[in-house]
Order: C-alpha cells, then sequence, then structure tokens
C-alpha cells in the first residue's frame, strides 16, 4: 500500500523523499524493521494473551531432561511470525508482482493449514492434531496452485543467454573501413522467455528444462513441474515441522537459509549481477528480497521470546509456513534443487525419522522385536539422549546451517 502511495505522491507531486520506496534496498530494511517491532513489541501481550486462554503446549513424557518443565508453554506462537511477515509485506511490497503474491498465498494458506493442526492439538484435546491426509491435502493443493502459476502465468518468465556477434571497425592508414569480426559474447537477450527450466548447481551450464524428460509436450511439462512443485512444498514443510523440536532451534535454522534465498533472488532479479555470474536472469524476481527481509525480521523478533528457555512455542501454525515459504521461494526463484543442500537440517531430521521407523518395522518383521538407529528421532532428540545439553544442540545445528548456506552461495562459481 505505501509503496503505491508514494509512488503516486512521487509522480503526481514529486513529494521530497518519496522516491526511496522505489528502492528495494530501503523497502527490504524497512521491512526488517517492522517485523522486529511488531514481534518483539506485541510477542508479549500474545503470551499472556494465550496464558490467559490456557493456550499450552501438552507435552509427552519421552524421558527427555528438562522435557516436562515446557509443559503449558503458550503454543501457536507462529500467529506472530505471520503477522509479522504479512503486515510489511501489504504495506511495503509490490503487491502487483506475481512472485509477492504467491507467497502471500502460500504463507496464509501453510499458516491455516497449520493453525487448525494446533487448534485441534489445543482446544479439542487431541494429541495428534489435524489427520495426516488433510495436511498432505492442503499441501497438494499449494503445489497445485504454485505450480500452475508458474509454468502458465505471463508475468513468470526468465531472459535467455545468447551468443552475440561482436564486431571491431576501425580506419586502417589508408583511410579505409575494416571491419573485424571477434570471439561472440555471451550476452542476456532482450525478449522475455517461458520455461520450466531450474538451475543445477556444480554443473557449468547450470540450466535444466523439466520439459526435455517429456519431449517438450506441454501438457506432460505441466504434470512434471506440478508433482517437483508438491514434492518440494511437502518435503520442505514437513522438514520444517520436524526439526520444530527444540528453543530457537528451527527459528536459527532457518534464518541463514531465508538470507541465501534472499541473495540469490536478488541477484536473479538484477540484469548485470546475473550476467556477471552466468545464472539465470528472472525480471521482477528480486522484489522477493522485500519478502526475505520481512521473514528475517519476524524470525529473528521471535527469536526474543523463543530461545531458551522459551516463552512461547511458533507450533505447526510456525513450522509449516516456514518450510513451505522457503520451499515456494526457491520455486519461484528457480533453485529448488539447491534445497537439499541449503536446507540440509530440514532434510537429515526428515531422513532420521524415515530411517529410524523403517528399521524399527523391518527388525520388528525379522526378529519379532523392534531395534533401533538413533536413541530417538527426530535427530536432534538422539543428542538430548547422549546427554548434551538443549542450547548446545541448538547452536551446532546453527553452525551446520551458516556452513551448509555458504557452501550454497559458492555453487554461483563452483562448476
Amino acid at each position: 500500500m505505501l509503496y503505491s502511495l508514494f509512488h503516486y505522491l512521487e509522480e503526481t507531486y514529486d513529494l521530497p523523499g518519496a522516491g526511496m520506496f522505489q528502492y528495494i534496498s530501503f523497502r527490504s530494511a524497512a521491512a526488517i524493521i517492522v517485523a522486529l517491532l511488531i514481534t518483539i513489541l506485541f510477542g508479549r501481550n500474545i503470551i499472556r494473551m494465550l496464558q490467559r486462554h490456557q493456550i499450552g503446549e501438552e507435552i509427552r513424557d519421552l524421558g527427555l531432561e528438562g522435557q516436562l518443565s515446557k509443559r503449558g508453554t503458550p503454543t501457536m506462537g507462529g500467529v506472530l511470525i505471520l503477522l509479522a511477515v504479512l503486515v510489511p509485506m501489504l504495506l511495503l511490497g509490490k503487491l502487483d508482482n506475481i512472485y509477492i503474491q504467491l507467497m502471500l498465498i502460500s504463507t496464509v494458506w501453510l499458516g491455516t493449514l497449520g493453525f487448525l493442526d494446533d487448534y485441534i492439538k489445543t482446544f479439542r484435546h487431541n494429541k495428534d492434531g489435524l489427520k495426516g491426509k488433510f495436511k498432505i491435502v492442503g499441501q497438494v493443493g499449494l503445489g497445485i496452485i504454485v505450480g500452475t502459476v508458474m509454468c502458465f502465468s505471463q508475468e513468470v518468465v526468465i531472459r535467455e543467454k545468447v551468443e552475440a556477434p561482436v564486431q571491431k571497425i576501425y580506419m586502417n592508414d589508408q583511410g579505409q573501413t575494416i571491419v573485424e569480426h571477434l570471439q561472440p559474447r555471451t550476452v542476456i537477450d532482450s525478449a522475455p522467455q517461458k520455461t520450466t527450466k531450474t538451475t543445477i548447481p556444480f554443473i557449468k551450464d547450470n540450466e535444466f528444462d523439466y520439459g526435455w524428460l517429456v519431449g517438450g509436450n506441454d501438457l506432460l511439462t505441466w504434470l512434471l513441474y506440478i508433482a517437483v512443485a508438491i514434492f518440494v512444498v511437502t518435503a520442505v514443510s514437513n522438514g520444517a515441522n520436524l526439526t520444530d523440536g527444540l528453543d530457537g532451534l528451527l527459528t536459527m535454522t532457518s534464518v541463514p537459509i531465508v538470507m541465501v534465498l534472499g541473495t540469490l533472488a536478488y541477484l536473479s532479479g538484477h540484469i548485470i549481477y546475473a550476467d556477471y555470474l552466468n545464472i539465470m536472469y528472472i525480471p521482477e524476481s528480486a522484489e522477493l528480497v522485500v519478502f526475505a527481509a520481512a521473514l528475517v525480521g519476524a524470525l529473528m523478533g521471535f527469536l526474543w521470546y523463543n530461545s531458551f528457555p522459551a516463552q512461547i512455542f511458533m507450533g505447526d501454525t510456525g513450522s509449516l509456513a516456514i518450510g513451505g515459504i522457503i520451499a515456494v521461494f526457491a520455486l519461484c526463484i528457480r533453485k529448488e534443487l539447491l534445497l537439499p543442500l541449503m536446507c540440509g537440517i530440514f532434510l537429515a531430521e526428515a531422513v532420521s525419522v524415515m530411517l529410524q521407523v523403517s528399521y524399527f518395522k523391518h527388525t520388528k518383521r525379522k526378529y519379532g522385536e523392534g531395534r533401533r538407529i538413533l536413541l530417538m528421532a527426530p535427530l536432534h532428540h538422539h543428542y538430548q539422549k547422549r546427554g548434551i545439553f538443549e542450547t548446545k544442540i541448538v547452536m551446532r545445528f546453527f553452525i551446520v546451517s551458516m556452513l551448509l548456506c555458504a557452501v550454497t552461495l559458492v555453487t554461483l562459481k563452483m562448476r
């Protein structure tokens, strides 16, 4: 809203200072500040309201140190994160940008899905929450929306790199005009193109078109891309949900991921940097930097109350939304194949659960008694069982997340 307002004031009345709202850097900084202020200033009031309505976490006794002391801690704090993201975006974002529209839809969609899960757990006293099949339906629905928009919206385009002829024209000593043809130069074409290309890390020609797998058939390409979008949204949102098991763990490991996504969005949306780094140029994608900034501000502000000992938990309202936001963001900037590296913590948590359950079932069938690979799954509980204190686990996971995100950025040049 403010973007459109100040753009109008600048164009109509030449209002001094109004032009600042045209700069992504200014609006990103403002988004961080607004998101931080919302979470920090309103966080305590929301905690008191949740306590007053006895909206507390139900803790199952898993034999973990300090676990039962968390019982009754207010949950559904993800509502605070969502508000801290949506408010600055509605104020500072370009709401006519297709990528911003997709991010807003994803935030509300998965935030609502997580809210329903938390509501059933808290108010209906059903520890299982929303049935798994309904969660999957919600995630699949979002994947279909995102995949369809990415495939068919005329606003979702890239600009290809093409070989441009280079000539050197000069006059010799006899006054004759000499045209010398030099080595062609790779430049970014001015014509936008619809495509289902994505980025592959560690490869020199780092672009891959999903349509190649199905012979270029439009219908099959759409179906394949839909399947990819569904898998990415479901995998990352569930991975984030499993990671949210210790005070501040998901919050801290998500911050570097979102910062790297914001950096990649800025580079991909800037024609000069995209050309210099030889990466895909995606017009209008730089606007996603404002969204990434708002989310970073919201996460850092939420950490004010969510760090050990946590005064509030985000619940599925926050964890499902954060994972879904990361997934859709990566799809928008065509970097979804970087997610296994960038979100390595989420991947490790999810794989640890799958391996633990599969091995337990296999050994129970084979030996009549289930055996375990880890002391407990997800992975962070395994380290708790080994006697490592909660804050040390969180900090080490954060360091690993920082390392993985740094390697992700390095892939821009490692080919």
